[in-house]
């Protein structure tokens, strides 16, 4: 279901330069201020700490916007948890992908037990509003006693094997955090990695299934939908 862009009142930068910069830092592993050099370089004059507020603010409501726009998601959904380090300390990023490899939630928890697998669960029921047909996850126990409390009649197959799909998805997370050289907070990363989320995997098609061709006309029609989520399109329309 389409929804209303967000409101840009009180910006003093057009949409299209706001939605630029939130894509390039959400897109590629670029610092804030080398976003703010990039549009320098472009002959726009906007400071790092301005990129910084718009990713903040505008960031989790595209990617918001984005997934509102995708397909219901497969049946079969992949789950796994990666280690990360955030201001020095051990945390968990638990990942949920369906059999498209589209990212269907993640959590930020401080361990990888059965409440934790628990909690995941629950959350990605609530936010993808829809049950599996079948969860594949790698022979962690968590996984397992959680399975039975929360989503019994579905059925669960548990093998390192099966779930490359889910672990091939934490690659552009271990790229951004190492161009961020780590995260300073649970909630910084959960923030981010939440926004991350709905917008990398939005440009990038799996780009060695396509030709040249078949991958321009792909992505003609992805930054088609991030203007009409971001507002551009219509702005682009009235002028």
């Amino acid at each position: 279901m389409d929804s209303a862009p967000p409101s840009y009142k009180g910006h003093r930068y057009p949409v299209e330069i706001i939605s630029h910069c939130v894509w390039l830092y959400f897109r590629f592993p670029l610092s804030f201020r080398e976003v703010e050099e990039l549009m320098l370089e472009r002959g726009v004059t906007v400071s790092h700490e301005t990129v910084r507020r718009w990713c903040a603010k505008f960031g989790q409501a595209y990617a918001n916007g984005l997934r509102r726009r995708r397909p219901r998601p497969g049946d079969k959904w992949h789950l796994d948890e990666v280690f990360i380090k955030i201001n020095g300390e051990l945390k968990y990023l638990w990942r949920a992908v369906d059999a498209d490899g589209a990212v269907l939630d993640i959590l930020v928890q401080n361990r990888r037990d059965t409440a934790a697998a628990r909690r995941f669960f629950r959350t990605l029921l609530k936010t993808t509003r829809t049950v599996p047909r079948v969860v594949v996850t790698d022979k962690l126990r968590s996984y397992g006693a959680a399975h039975r409390e929360v989503m019994p009649s579905v059925e669960h197959r548990s093998h390192q094997g099966l779930n490359n799909r889910a672990e091939n998805s934490h690659q552009p997370t271990r790229q951004r955090e190492r161009a961020m050289k780590g995260f300073r907070s649970v909630g910084g990363a959960q923030r981010f990695l939440s926004a991350f989320s709905g917008i990398s995997p939005h440009f990038r098609p799996r780009r060695h299934r396509m030709t040249a061709s078949d991958h321009r006309a792909e992505m003609t029609i992805r930054f088609a939908i991030w203007d009409q989520i971001t507002g551009a399109a219509a702005m682009s329309t009235a002028a």
